[in-house]
């Protein structure tokens, strides 16, 4: 592994690209300490303190870095960005003009990214607004009139807007999606305080919880790195005067296709009714109540929201007519199976197979820890930085990331990491 990494570092293109991606990453988290301006940090703590710090508010607050309870300029974190892409993502299933445009490669995707833009603006701005009013009534933000209160609104918006570029800046300069990079280090930011909270923890948390964590880590590791290889076969072709040799290869199809993207998907529709219902206190204190982070029912709309977000990706990811035309065009052929129809046929009822259980393990190492470590009493820090959620978000993340290092890699005729 050391000598890996010291490969990768003699690369001055990949080298260029992890200090490029580490600059950014260091610049949203200095982003995250410069608060809002009006601000009571004492009464702004003691909220997030309370039985309200402990709800979905608390995803939230986990999902921004702690930036949230600091109401600083990167409070609302990437999520709204994340909405306004599943937003975009299912209007183009129903939408014919969007679907013309996804259709159309470079120039329509680029049409949509700038739609999902003009979209997380306006979702940003209607959060900072709703949580604006939140902490107004809070007492965080006293003496606020109506132009502080646009000031504070305009912050955080910019600063949501700034973070959105930044993302798109180290997906296109980095190295690894921006967006998931983003939510990972604000993930990270938090783990201290759950190792804190599991340290001075009972002796069962203490026992038990390193058990918990490095089972989904393994786990995670040995499905996400899962395949089902289709045999593949060329026939040999006429180009010019020149004839081609056919040969075999194998088209490689994941357990998650999907990674870690149904799980962000998911906490960031889940998160839209504790925005809705911070325009008004009592909605948010009924969330809170019947719809908390760790109630059963956030926990069975998770499993489900992952499960149906797993399918709906890798369909958006992976279609079995587009590869089998592909192959038909290059003469390729699965062994046993006829070109056309039946390639599309079969392709899709492999990755059918494969996307169900890979759902149901997504779903499962979601929720199945969570109930795990409320049932041993662990702590709320512990529960929130170090559940299912957040380990199988940073791991797939590290994954994907040093996936995307071993390409480069093996483009320069090093040794790769991942074998």
């Amino acid at each position: 592994m050391f000598a890996w990494l010291a490969n990768a570092w003699r690369v001055p293109e990949l080298r260029r690209r992890v200090l490029f991606t580490a600059g950014v990453l260091a610049a949203y988290r200095f982003g995250s300490w410069i608060p809002a301006p009006g601000v009571d940090q004492k009464a702004l703590q003691s909220y997030f303190g309370g039985p309200q710090g402990n709800g979905v508010l608390g995803l939230l607050n986990l999902f921004s870095g702690s930036a949230l309870s600091r109401f600083s300029l990167f409070a609302l974190g990437i999520m709204p960005y994340v909405t306004a892409s599943i937003i975009l993502q299912l209007m183009t299933v129903v939408v014919p003009t969007l679907e013309r445009l996804q259709k159309e490669g470079e120039a329509g995707q680029a049409r949509i990214n700038q739609y999902t833009r003009y979209l997380t603006v306006a979702l940003a701005a209607a959060q900072s607004t709703g949580y604006a009013f939140l902490f107004k009534h809070s007492n965080a933000l006293p003496n606020t009139n109506a132009g502080r209160l646009l000031i504070i609104i305009l912050t955080l918006t910019a600063g949501t807007t700034l973070l959105m570029w930044m993302g798109e800046q180290i997906t296109k300069r980095g190295i690894g999606n921006g967006i998931s990079l983003i939510i990972f280090a604000s993930i990270l930011a938090y783990a201290p305080q759950g190792i804190s909270g599991w340290i001075n923890g009972n002796t069962t948390a203490r026992l038990f919880f390193p058990l918990v964590a490095l089972g989904i880590v393994v786990s995670v590791v040995f499905v996400m790195e899962g395949q089902r290889r289709i045999p593949v076969q060329y026939a040999r072709r006429q180009l010019g005067n020149r004839q081609t040799s056919g040969g075999s290869t194998y088209m490689p199809l994941s357990v998650v296709m999907a990674g870690v993207i149904p799980i962000i998907f998911a906490a960031a529709i889940l998160a839209v009714p504790q925005t809705v219902g911070s325009f008004k206190p009592a909605w948010s204190i009924w969330l809170q109540t019947n719809f908390g982070y760790a109630s059963w029912k956030y926990l069975v709309a998770e499993a489900l929201m992952i499960f149906i977000f797993t399918f709906f990706y890798t369909s958006v990811q992976f279609n079995p007519v587009d590869q089998a035309d592909n192959l038909r065009k290059y003469n390729g052929y699965i062994p046993g199976i006829r070109p056309g129809p039946p390639t599309a046929a079969y392709l899709d009822r492999v990755l059918t197979r494969l996307t169900f259980f890979g759902a149901l393990f997504l779903a499962s190492v979601a929720v199945a820890p969570s109930i795990f470590i409320s049932e041993f009493h662990f702590s709320q820090a512990t529960y929130r930085a170090l559940g299912g959620t957040s380990v199988l978000i940073v791991v797939g993340v590290a994954l994907q990331t040093m996936r995307q290092m071993e390409s480069q890699m093996v483009m320069r005729h090093y040794e790769g990491f991942l074998r």
